[in-house]
């Protein structure tokens, strides 16, 4: 059941039908521009949308499947995920995808020399790096010795929207504001609309397209189906959790209990949870989880 007008940016049918349809295609330019910081000569002016099965034999399995594929006009491409629930492999994933995207952009006899840049964007609802404290963070092939920017046609930008605290007071730039829309759109107020969007035309159509009354109830249905199935999702990461934990405890640990929750910890880093489930689960410092990952 529907209790909020806005729905949640972050259901992937809510996703795609903001940012992966035509009709809003300027919501996805404005979207890409202000997360890159993308600006004059760089600064995307019209996209064309991909077909986002990249492989067709396995896209039934949903192995090649990818939420936005689009390319501009200067021929870079970009592939825009959502990912709610942490997966093993997510990073891995994103640089196949990212690979595919690449590989695919020669036709029979073109030469290497037409190759375009690919450019992967991820929101992800769990910390993808815990090492690193801000929620933003850009990764590139640098020279190990210089630093320098050689190859430049594989750039992954990841928002961890977990690591974003701030309110909405005090949002200070655009790109804050994105990561505001996905982390709070479901809870946001009529009030605090206005107060978040300014003279922003684009966040507010953005908003709009999440406003549940404007919906067919098919379109509710659908996003409900999804919803179901994160949940489901969820629910099986869970079920995960509390076997890890019952397998740690029936080998035995009688070093005591920090010894048992340390070992229950390295489980599920193996398994690929986030050092902030991990910690909730074990009740050990988030600091103390994040030193397992370096041991």
């Amino acid at each position: 059941m529907i209790l909020s007008k806005f729905l949640d940016p972050k259901n992937d049918y809510a996703f795609k039908r903001i940012f992966g349809t035509e009709k809003n295609q300027d919501i996805l330019i404005h979207f890409i521009n202000d997360i890159l910081g993308f600006v004059g000569e760089n600064e995307i002016k019209t996209v064309q949308f991909l077909k986002t099965a990249q492989d067709p034999e396995i896209a039934a399995k949903k192995q090649s499947l990818v939420d936005v594929l689009c390319t501009d006009q200067q021929g870079r491409q970009y592939i825009i995920e959502m990912q709610v629930a942490r997966t093993s492999g997510f990073e891995k994933r994103a640089q196949y995808y990212a690979a595919k995207a690449y590989s695919q952009q020669l036709n029979r006899g073109e030469g290497y020399t037409e190759l375009k840049e690919v450019i992967f964007i991820a929101i992800t609802d769990f910390v993808m790096f815990a090492q690193k404290k801000n929620y933003f963070s850009t990764h590139v092939l640098l020279d190990k010795e210089t630093y320098s920017q050689d190859l430049k046609d594989f750039s992954f930008t990841f928002l961890e929207l977990p690591k974003f605290t701030k309110s909405i007071d005090d949002l200070s730039s655009i790109r804050e504001k994105w990561a505001y829309f996905f982390k709070h759109a479901e809870e946001t107020s009529e009030e605090d609309l206005l107060r978040f969007v300014g003279d922003d035309v684009i966040l507010l159509r953005a908003y709009k397209e999440l406003s549940a009354y404007s919906w067919s109830e098919i379109e509710l249905n659908t996003y409900e189906q999804e919803e179901k199935r994160e949940r489901d999702a969820k629910a099986i990461i869970e079920q995960q959790l509390i076997d890890a934990k019952t397998e740690g405890k029936a080998e035995g640990l009688a070093e005591g209990i920090l010894i048992e929750k340390q070992t229950m910890a390295r489980k599920l880093l193996s398994r690929g949870l986030s050092v902030e489930e991990i910690a909730a689960l074990t009740d050990l410092p988030v600091s103390e989880v994040g030193q397992l990952t370096r041991d």
